[in-house]
């Protein structure tokens, strides 16, 4: 029988993930070497020694922010992939799912991008592990969808989906209007990654 929760339990999950986020937010903005754990603590309202009470230090917070948006993007993939029927709609609610989710968390997708050679090599591999088993799922719903399936092989899967996810991931942080006009940016990343996945060389 588990123990119920109680309102310390619940104020300790809050500031961790108060934390995630500031400091999600702050290496995004100065990169890992420019952020300091006192920086994380003061966004938060807290000393840089109190972090200590929830994270071991600044390498094991940007291993739990990096895991943590691994860790999301195939639980978010494998759960818009398997209420989909056919392979058409999978394929499109697996762009629709991860470019909801660029746009969404713009700065933990630039951390990601730039910040993983600070990981821990435990952190690192399962980040690698996790982003594996996410490439894995699109190459799986891509595969049958394409004109030319039997040209195909893993390279070139692997390929065309890390390429999509480099078109929809960069695009939030780059241009201006992903945070002014969200829907008309949506629907272009949608319409170019889908059309990016397919083409005929």
């Amino acid at each position: 029988m588990t123990s119920p929760v109680t309102a310390r339990d619940r104020a300790k999950a809050e500031r961790s993930d108060a934390i995630l986020h500031a400091a999600a937010r702050l290496f995004a903005a100065r990169g890992y070497s420019g952020v300091s754990l006192e920086d994380i603590g003061t966004a938060v309202g807290v000393s840089g020694p109190a972090v200590y009470r929830h994270f071991a230090g600044k390498q094991a917070l940007l291993g739990a922010v990096l895991i943590k948006v691994s860790e999301d993007l195939v639980s978010g993939g494998r759960r818009v992939a398997a209420a989909a029927d056919a392979p058409e709609e999978r394929m499109r609610a697996l762009i629709g799912f991860h470019v909801e989710f660029a746009l969404g968390n713009a700065e933990v997708i630039q951390v990601q991008d730039r910040d993983v050679a600070f990981l821990s090599d435990t952190d690192r591999a399962e980040v690698r592990r996790l982003q594996r088993t996410y490439i894995d799922l699109w190459m799986d719903t891509l595969a049958p969808l394409h004109p030319m399936p039997e040209s195909l092989d893993q390279e070139e899967l692997r390929l065309r989906v890390q390429a999509c996810f480099g078109l929809i991931n960069s695009t939030p942080h780059s241009t201006r209007s992903a945070s002014r006009r969200r829907a008309a940016t949506a629907a272009v990343l949608t319409a170019m990654a889908d059309a990016a996945l397919r083409a005929t060389i």
